[in-house]
């Protein structure tokens, strides 16, 4: 698994002071310490910005993310379709009560729920729980394995690493010549999964039972890619593979992939919740992390430990100040800072003790302008967010520096 916490070795620290003289520091309005929370007590994602692209359980992540300080945006990347008075479903279901399949493989638990019930609305429930209880039946995973035992049946076989390569393994192993074999598919076709147990000889019946579809509006979605794109959110999570495609063909239908390809590898965290989930990415070599059991929870608990070890702490002034996405933590008091002052703070930061030119500064600004006086009014700002007195030096006729610790 890739390491996204990896930071490339910081510019060290100027050994000679600058050659301009310094000028006295203005006077900083300090908020009282009562103004700030800690981050103990705002939450160890308070000052970030994390974008959500599931579709399914998008109000339970988000109360996990919210519930530890986070900023959530979120976007659906993907809707699903159900497929109850789908024909093809329909015909599927008919076959396999007619001639019943020696194996079925259960791919999601939402899926073989779905399909039961759309038989039951046809009066075929029985008959389809009949002909399943004849075969072998094959989970993904535990939810798949959950849906088959709420229906009465039992799993002769259920993936550990809850992927469809797994289950292939295992049957292909056990041999499928000449066998018939129910695929309850999984919002998408499984064409590798299907065409190498028809290559190996199996009779193979697959059971289209939901489909996933982009969003109808794809609004949400856009805004949550020109935020990644642009640096404007520091996380995104994907609960699924074909959400992370969803987000990468919209990119490319924009004409932004190489931003978003660009923001994923560098400073937006990209979090999945296995490794099935993250390969679209992995295939892109963009950095993932994901958690040893594939669950929200423990998705959210993997973020919540990487994210903060992305932040740097740095000595400043006889002070520890450390970046967060829309917040400074100032002996671990966090710090509201606005989004002009941020950028300027990035900057900065960027080369930690060296002094960075009005002109570097501007640029950072989103929507400045050429007025460098827009540098001084996004400066004072800053200092006062910032709550502590001379974090950052001014160097006169040259610009401004973060007063690094030697």
């Amino acid at each position: 698994m890739a390491d996204p916490t990896r930071r490339q070795p910081a510019e060290p620290a100027p050994a000679e002071a600058p050659e301009t003289p310094e000028a006295p520091e203005p006077t900083e309005a300090v908020a009282p310490a009562e103004a700030a929370a800690t981050a103990a007590e705002a939450g160890p994602l308070a000052g970030w910005t994390i974008g959500i692209t599931a579709a399914r359980r998008a109000d339970e992540l988000a109360a996990l993310l919210q519930r530890r300080g986070a900023d959530v945006l979120r976007a659906p990347a993907l809707r699903i379709v159900p497929l109850a008075d789908d024909g093809e479903l329909h015909t599927a279901t008919r076959a396999l009560i007619a001639d019943p399949p020696d194996l079925a493989v259960a791919t999601t638990g939402i899926g073989f729920r779905g399909w039961l019930e759309a038989a039951d609305g046809w009066d075929l429930g029985e008959d389809l729980r009949a002909a399943l209880g004849r075969a072998a039946v094959l989970a993904r995973g535990p939810k798949a394995k959950g849906a088959i035992r709420a229906a009465g049946l039992r799993e002769s076989f259920s993936a550990a690493t809850e992927s469809s390569a797994e289950v292939l393994s295992h049957l292909l192993d056990q041999g499928v010549d000449g066998r018939r074999i129910a695929v309850q598919l999984h919002g998408a076709p499984l064409p590798g999964f299907v065409e190498s147990l028809r290559t190996a000889g199996a009779d193979v019946v697959e059971v289209p039972v939901y489909r996933w579809l982009p969003p109808a509006d794809p609004g949400p979605l856009d805004r949550l890619l020109d935020a990644v794109c642009t640096g404007a959110i520091d996380a995104v999570t994907f609960t699924s593979a074909p959400a992370a495609i969803s987000l990468l063909e919209r990119a490319a239908e924009r004409g932004r992939t190489e931003e978003l390809l660009h923001a994923l590898r560098r400073d937006v965290l990209a979090v999945c919740v296995g490794p099935v989930t993250a390969a679209p990415l992995d295939a892109l070599d963009v950095p993932t992390v994901w958690p040893e059991r594939m669950r929200l929870g423990a998705m959210v608990q993997t973020l919540t430990a990487a994210l903060p070890a992305r932040s740097r702490p740095l000595p400043v002034a006889g002070h520890t100040l450390e970046l967060r996405g829309r917040a400074a933590l100032v002996d671990g008091l966090l710090r509201p800072v606005p989004p002009a002052g941020m950028a300027l703070l990035r900057t900065l930061a960027h080369r930690p003790g060296w002094v960075v030119p009005r002109a570097d500064l501007l640029r950072a600004l989103p929507g400045s302008g050429d007025d460098e006086h827009a540098v001084e009014s996004a400066m004072a700002r800053l200092r006062q967010s910032l709550g502590a007195p001379g974090l950052i030096t001014t160097v006169v006729k040259r610009g401004y520096r973060l007063s690094l610790d030697h």
